[in-house]
Formats: structure tokens, C-alpha cells, sequence
């Protein structure tokens, strides 16, 4: 191991020695490096590692090879499910155009359906008010009708009215002159009653007085 590490160190100061040895390019920072030899010596670096880090690089080779299946996966995943969104999607608009298509055609049914029932319902209501009217304009007849009867029956009762009160009127008139005429022909006949009963009496009188005188004559 520890020559292992040695190796490892050799190997790498010479790299530094070349790089810091090798020719610079004008007017830049860069170096101009012999390829072959650098190659050799990074083959060299290669072989030198210890078997944990080559099975390590193996590793992180296997984790990208991983990593790109991993990667192809995912892009394969991703166009599948792109895929199926796309058809979910498509499925989804065609589901939608069909409900619109469904809601629209319930939408003219039940509006065609409201328009008849509003078109019914006014109909039943101007066959109403027509009947309301014409109910009304005989209730308004008949009861026109019945004012003119009392109106009229009013009048006839007040004419009969005047009509017993001016016979009442004459009847008190003609009744009070029978009175008037039956009292002078009672105090009339009661004069002539008692003048024929003075009449009487003074002829009974003076026979009284004849009858006294002869009683008195001897």
C-alpha cells in the first residue's frame, strides 16, 4: 500500500513538473503540453489507484450508466405520460363538449318547455280576467239593477206616503167637520129635548098648582 502511494506521488509530481515546465502561450494563460507523454502518465495515475478507488470509479461509471437509464426512464416516463395526458386531455375535452352539448340541448328543452308553460299559463289567465270581467260587469248590472228597483220602490213608497198623508190630511179635515156638524146636531137635539121637557114641566107645573088650588077651595 505504501508503495502504492509512492507511486501515486511520483506520478503526480511529475505531472506538476511538466505542466509548470511547459511553454507558455502568448497572451494568454495557457500552456502548450506534450499529449503523448501526459496521456502516459495519467494511464500511469490509473493503474497506480488502489483497488477500493477503481472499484469506486467502476462505482461512479456504473451510477452514471445508472444515471442515464435512470434518465431514459424518466424520458420515456415522460413522453408516456405526456401521452396519456395528451389522451386524458383529449378525453377530457370530448367529456366537456358532450356535457355542453347535453346541457345545452336540456337547457332548449326546458326553456321551449317554460315557454309553453308561460304561454298556457297566460292564456289560462286571460281566459280568467275574461271571466272576472264579465262576472263583475254582471254583478255591476244586477246591482244597478237592484239600486233602480230601490230607487224606484223608494219613490213609490214616498208618492204613497204623500198620497196618505194628503188622504190622512183630508180624512182629519172631513172628520173634524162630521164632528163639528154631529156636535151642533147633538146640542141641537138636546135643546129641543129640553125645551120640549120645559115644555112638559111647566104644563105639569101649572097642573100641580090647579090641583093645590082646588085642594085649597072649601
Amino acid at each position: 500500500m505504501t508503495e502504492v502511494v509512492y507511486r501515486l506521488y511520483e506520478t503526480v509530481d511529475e505531472l506538476t513538473t511538466v505542466i509548470e515546465n511547459a511553454r507558455s502561450v502568448p497572451m494568454s494563460s495557457s500552456c502548450m503540453v506534450p499529449r503523448d507523454h501526459l496521456l502516459d502518465l495519467l494511464d500511469d495515475l490509473r493503474e497506480s489507484l488502489p483497488e477500493d478507488v477503481q472499484a469506486a470509479g467502476a462505482i461512479v461509471e456504473q451510477r452514471t450508466e445508472i444515471l442515464q437509464q435512470a434518465q431514459a426512464e424518466a424520458e420515456r416516463l415522460t413522453g408516456r405520460t405526456r401521452g396519456e395526458s395528451d389522451q386524458l386531455l383529449n378525453s377530457a375535452r370530448r367529456q366537456r363538449d358532450e356535457l355542453l352539448g347535453t346541457a345545452r340541448r336540456q337547457r332548449d328543452e326546458l326553456l321551449a318547455e317554460a315557454q309553453a308553460q308561460a304561454e298556457e299559463l297566460l292564456a289560462d289567465a286571460e281566459v280568467e280576467a275574461d271571466r272576472l270581467i264579465a262576472e263583475g260587469r254582471a254583478q255591476r248590472e244586477a246591482l244597478i239593477a237592484e239600486a233602480v228597483l230601490e230607487h224606484e220602490r223608494l219613490i213609490t213608497e214616498t208618492e204613497v206616503y204623500r198620497g196618505a198623508v194628503s188622504r190622512a190630511d183630508e180624512l182629519g179635515a172631513q172628520t173634524a167637520a162630521d164632528v163639528a156638524r154631529m156636535r151642533a146636531e147633538v146640542d141641537e137635539y138636546v135643546d129641543s129635548r129640553l125645551a120640549d121637557f120645559g115644555t112638559t114641566l111647566e104644563r105639569m107645573l101649572r097642573s100641580v098648582e090647579k090641583a093645590r088650588t082646588t085642594l085649597r077651595e072649601p
